[in-house]
């Protein structure tokens, strides 16, 4: 049966990273993709991101607006892509919607932001690029193994 949250939205204001404690007891499923997701929020690169994604991770995006063809990364790939998102985009925000957690799946629906830093198909710098986005992540003792992306972008 799967268990349903609804997550409520931070205050505004910037969100403090967090990184996984090796001291601590494990995070459920659920903990370990909110953690990601703040990360990223906050701008973090490869390294904040690091901890929580397995060896074999993979990150499958449907097509979008972005890249009609949609797209699979590996680990190195969405690394590499980490550290230079912060050119691309500032002050990403993901109010998260609903996450539902079955086993070690995690669905996350959420709405995202961000300032656009250069010109980009169909948005120019310093606007707001928006998207719905749905994720299904894949956790296995503790770390992230997949993740696929639905993503619809606002114009």
């Amino acid at each position: 049966m799967a268990d349903e949250t609804i997550v409520p939205v931070a205050p505004p204001g910037p969100v403090e990273p967090t990184t996984p404690d090796e001291t601590a007891a494990p995070a459920g499923p659920v903990d370990c993709v909110l953690a990601f997701i703040r990360i990223l929020e906050a701008g973090g690169g490869a390294a904040e991101i690091r901890p929580y994604l397995a060896d074999t991770f993979t990150l499958v995006e449907a097509p979008h607006l972005l890249a009609p063809e949609g797209s699979t990364r590996t680990l190195e790939d969405v690394l590499a892509g980490a550290d230079q998102s912060s050119q691309v985009v500032a002050n990403q925000e993901f109010t998260i919607r609903r996450t539902t957690c079955e086993g070690g799946r995690v669905a996350v629906e959420a709405d995202w932001s961000a300032t656009v830093l250069m010109d980009i198909r169909y948005w120019d710098r310093g606007e707001t690029i928006r998207a719905r986005t749905s994720s299904v992540f894949e956790v296995r003792d503790g770390l992230i193994i997949s993740q696929d992306s639905y993503d619809c972008y606002f114009r």
